[in-house]
């Protein structure tokens, strides 16, 4: 994606550290998401909490995508880039308090608590409205991905089918909608239970339409870590979906919702080693790179792996193990990580660094640039470009500067 050259040329545009996004390889995981079998017709939502830059919500939605909001804000997000209400779905642990302007819009809302739904249907007697479940199992490779099962907040959990029930009669509510998420995985077979046990809860319900399974589609960011084949997971649900409407005579419109997948490979950061220091001959070498926690979390937060390559005018040819660490004044801030242990050390064979050589991290699309430790010890927010097919750099976010940082304090 980045050789030294065009590292270069980006750092002479923008600085260190950037965000840096692929315009072709977004576009193509937009086109492969498309092809997931559905056998009564498919709706595929980016997941906008991955990555919600304007110019990123404004590709997918020119590819035909439709979108997941994990919040009013993010809603409100989507409505100023111009994307139509009708598009957008919200999801969200905190019912915002203008819900009903929202939905008047055209938008749909899936109620994720029995509270929720109580709340919407009051507000609007006689709707439509989604329902989300927890459908009793769960997915992921580490708890904090896990949003399915008994230990998770998220939905109505699946027992609760009577409860859900008198809900909608009192307000004469019309359930559209199943939604479960189990969290991120790429076992197919897993993710066909979790199809099953959710097709129950839209077999109760005799008005629901669509059936949305959520995304969580892992992809590959290091060796040894495996991708969801979305064909292979995608087919045995089209099978189930068949049963269901030869048994009930009904055809659900299928729906999923991926962020990662669509987004994660297809974005690095571009940073600069800016020190490097060692504890030793009994200790460790450490790189000391331009960004960290301010721009990716993940490894700090529960241990994700990262692949990084130093970009060198003359690649060294000797390797030797270092830990690469964030510039935050922060122990914890760590990008090399033991795989699911964010408080253990792992060191990377990398190549001699000298101070000024690029640093690139992989796997940075998705979950990073949106979920991080921004602003601590008043680091300003990265920017970010796309690279573009015609071999153009476009910044679709500046750097922030520290009056930003500082408008709102009195």
């Amino acid at each position: 994606m980045i050789n030294y050259q065009t590292a270069t040329r980006i750092a002479a545009s923008t600085g260190t550290p950037v965000f840096v996004y692929d315009e072709a390889q977004l576009k193509a995981q937009a086109e492969a998401a498309l092809t997931i079998p559905a056998p009564f017709g498919l709706t595929v939502r980016y997941a906008m909490k991955a990555a919600p830059t304007r110019a990123i919500l404004r590709l997918f939605s020119d590819k035909g995508l439709h979108f997941d909001a994990s919040s009013g804000y993010e809603a409100e997000r989507l409505l100023a880039a111009g994307i139509d209400a009708s598009k957008i779905s919200l999801s969200t642990q905190e019912l915002p308090v203008n819900f009903v302007e929202l939905v008047q819009q055209g938008m749909s809302v899936n109620a994720c608590s029995l509270n929720q739904l109580e709340t919407y249907g009051k507000a609007l007697p006689g709707t439509q409205v989604g329902l989300r479940f927890n459908p009793g199992l769960g997915s992921g490779g580490t708890n904090r991905t896990n949003v399915g099962g008994p230990a998770s907040s998220f939905g109505i959990w699946n027992a609760k089918v009577e409860e859900v029930r008198a809900i909608l009669e009192k307000f004469s509510l019309c359930a559209f909608r199943i939604h479960t998420h189990i969290g991120s995985g790429s076992d197919p077979e897993v993710w066909k239970r979790a199809a099953s046990l959710s097709l129950r809860m839209a077999e109760a319900y005799e008005t629901v339409t669509h059936f949305n399974l959520g995304g969580g589609f892992k992809v590959a960011r290091v060796e040894g870590e495996n991708s969801t084949d979305l064909q292979a997971c995608g087919a045995p649900v089209a099978q189930l979906l068949e049963d269901f409407a030869e048994r009930t005579g009904r055809k659900l419109h299928f729906e999923i919702e991926p962020g990662t997948f669509l987004i994660a490979n297809a974005g690095a950061l571009l940073t600069r080693v800016q020190d490097i220091v060692d504890t030793g001959e009994e200790g460790y070498s450490f790189l000391k790179i331009d960004a960290g926690m301010t721009e990716i979390l993940r490894p700090s937060l529960y241990g994700a792996q990262h692949p990084i390559e130093l970009l060198q005018a003359k690649p060294g040819t000797v390797r030797r193990p270092v830990i690469v660490v964030g510039h935050c004044c922060e122990s914890g801030d760590i990008l090399t990580p033991a795989p699911g242990d964010p408080e253990a050390l792992s060191a990377r064979d990398l190549p001699d660094a000298r101070i000024g050589d690029f640093a690139l991290i992989g796997g940075a699309g998705a979950y990073c640039s949106a979920m991080s430790a921004k602003n601590y010890n008043s680091f300003p927010e990265a920017p970010e470009i796309l690279l573009c097919t015609d071999g153009s750099i476009k910044v679709i976010r500046k750097r922030q500067t520290l009056e930003q940082i500082l408008v709102n304090e009195a």
